[in-house]
Formats: C-alpha cells, structure tokens, sequence
C-alpha cells in the first residue's frame, strides 16, 4: 500500500464515533470529519488498514466503565493492524512504513482511548505494537491482539505448564479458540478440552483440544475428570469451580467471581506478541477469523450487532479500512 509522507496526512478522517453511551445502533455513526490525533513523544501515527472488534467495546459504549472511561465523543477500537506513517521523537524501535499490529489501550478499562482503531489513522504507544508476522494478513493479524493476550495473559496467571491439563469454557469464541492453541501449541498441555454448541466442536478439535464437550448436551462439571485449569472465557464460573481438581486454579476474564476463582483485566503488551511471534509463523498458532466477515468499514455498525448475537466464531474483523 502506499504510505502517506508527513506532509500528506491529512488533518481530517473517517472514524466510526458515539457522542453519547447507548446501544450500538442507537449511538455508532461514521463521521467524516473527525481530527486525525496528534502523536506523543513515546507513539507512532498508523494508517489503519483493519481493526477488530470484542464485546468490551460494545460494553463501553453503553457505559458500563463510564467512571474510568476516557470522556466522549470517542471512537471505538483495541485492536488494529496498519502501516506506521509517523514516529514520535522517543520512538526507538520501529519506523516509518513498518507493519504494526496491537492492543492499542494499555489497560483496557482504565481510561482507555477516544481515538480507538475504527478509523483511518491512531496513535499508539510503541510498546503495544509489534511488526505484523509476514505470513499474516492485516485481516488476520488485527483479530488478534486482545485475545491472543488475554489468552496468554489467563494461562500465565494459573502458573500453566507443560503436562497439565486445562478446560476451556467458551472454546469456538475469540479468546477461546486462542487459549486451546497457545495451552496446547506453547505450553505444553496434556490434555485440552473445551465447550461449544454442536456445530462448532471440528474447530476445537482442528485447534488442538482433545475433547470437545458440546454444551447443548451433556454439563461439563459432571465430568468424571477433573482439571488442572479451567478457564471460563463466558461467565460460568459457579460451574467452572467444580470442574477444577483439589489444589488446581479457575481463572475467568467474565464476572461474577466464585471463589477460588480469579479475575483479571488483561494488560496489553506488545512484547508478547513478539514472544509468540514464531508460533504465528510457523502456523502452531492460528488466527481464527469468523466466516461472516471481514465485514466492510461502512458495515460496522451491523458488525456489532452480529457479535452482540453471541455465535459469531473466532474474531469479527472489519477491513478493509476505510
């Protein structure tokens, strides 16, 4: 793609914007007219080339975070894959015309961004991005940063090691899918099982899970076997608790919490990414992109809609953009 000199940025640029907290379709609207963010010492400007979207941006803008939101308007947006157009003067590592993608918002509930990655430019820190894998689309690589963090982030927090074993509740969604892959791929699990509705259980075994539990049938905590992990990427985790052996450890991303249970916010980093970098490359590790997109960046608004549904499978992306 051709990359924007500095004196051909524009001043202006298409973003998706809600002034107010409301449901998505009540709120979300394209605004032409929006000022391209300047970039802080420690950042770098990106041509956005394709975004994706996860149910905390939905959540945002209803305002479930509005005491530690960023104050509106604000466009929405974590994950973004783009071209660097600009470098802030601390900027060390990466330079102009590199592929970049990340988790732009640092702590995801504390006061994250009003320029998000639903539009045609964002400033990022440096030490959120990393340069996209080369085997990798745009598409493919902004479905990834928030879950496959997320994912990493949970396992880490469990003490996860090779020859555990691990349940993953909500295995076919965008966390899921990448939490069997890095349990089974990068460390080193003995076993693997995971959730979903009937048609989606060849995709959790394609990804590497051992047994594939259709929820619509039977209830995973009647199981005879018991677990190392789980982790609860849906919200279930008055059941995860009785899935777990004596001394082993539940982790959900989705309140309430039952103890022992424990909660976290993941913290985006860029480092980590880099560190799973070979597992993309090699194709360990896979982007799971939902059949029904990428949807087109005039089509955001209904994007939204669909993943409010609940049954869309890996991530939904938006690109190309704009």
């Amino acid at each position: 793609m051709e990359i924007p000199s500095s004196t051909s940025i524009p001043s202006k640029m298409k973003a998706w914007v809600y002034g107010e907290y409301g449901n998505v379709s009540d709120v979300l609207k394209l605004d032409s007219n929006v000022t391209v963010p300047q970039v802080k010492e420690d950042q770098v400007l990106i041509k956005v080339v394709a975004a994706s979207i996860n149910p905390v941006d939905a959540k945002r803008m209803l305002g479930m975070f509005k005491a530690s939101d960023s104050p509106v308007p604000t466009v929405p947006g974590y994950d973004v894959a783009g071209v660097v157009v600009k470098v802030g003067s601390q900027v060390k590592r990466l330079k102009v015309g590199d592929e970049v993608y990340g988790d732009i918002n640092e702590k995801a509930l504390d006061h994250p961004k009003r320029f998000g990655s639903l539009a045609e430019y964002t400033a990022v820190e440096e030490n959120l991005l990393a340069l996209k894998p080369k085997n990798l689309s745009f598409a493919e690589a902004a479905s990834l940063p928030l879950v496959i963090e997320t994912a990493h982030e949970g396992l880490e927090r469990t003490g996860f090691s090779a020859g555990k074993s691990i349940l993953v509740l909500g295995g076919a969604g965008g966390v899921g899918t990448q939490i069997i892959q890095l349990a089974k791929h990068v460390f080193g699990a003995s076993t693997v099982a995971a959730t979903s509705s009937t048609s989606k259980l060849e995709l959790l075994k394609s990804l590497g899970a051992d047994l594939a539990i259709d929820y619509t049938k039977e209830n995973f905590e009647d199981l005879p076997e018991k677990f190392d992990v789980v982790y609860d990427a849906v919200g279930q985790c008055d059941r995860a608790v009785k899935a777990v052996k004596e001394d082993g450890s539940v982790v959900t991303i989705v309140g309430p919490v039952t103890p022992p249970a424990l909660i976290f916010v993941l913290t985006s980093n860029g480092s980590v990414l880099d560190k799973l970098k070979p597992y993309l490359e090699s194709g360990k590790v896979k982007p799971v992109l939902d059949p029904k997109g990428p949807f087109l960046f005039s089509q955001t608004a209904e994007a939204f809609s669909y993943l409010e549904t609940s049954r869309a499978v890996g991530k939904v992306v938006i690109y190309p953009i704009p």
